[in-house]
């Protein structure tokens, strides 16, 4: 699980993307399913807020050039610090 806050996720995803391409494997693509949550006992205790807090929980799969998973994350977005948004590019 990716805490917000202590990891930067840009850095993960791009360390994610070398990562693969160093061993041969192209990554085309990457889902995210953002989910509402409240925090557990352990997510509490990482993130610094009280167990029940929302939270987002985004699971995110990166997909190669065949449509094949070749890595997942799961991340939690305390939402009481962070806004999430999403760029979507046009072609």
């Amino acid at each position: 699980m990716t805490y917000l806050g202590l990891e930067k996720v840009d850095a993960h995803e791009s360390a994610v993307v070398e990562r693969m391409r160093s061993i041969g494997v192209a990554v085309e693509t990457a889902v995210e399913v953002p989910r509402p949550g409240r925090a557990t006992q352990e997510e509490a205790n990482l993130l610094g807020i009280s167990v029940g807090e929302l939270l987002t929980r985004i699971e995110r799969t990166y997909y190669d050039s065949d449509g094949r998973p070749v890595e997942t994350a799961d991340i939690a977005v305390p939402d009481v610090r962070w806004e999430i948004a999403y760029e979507i590019p046009i072609d």
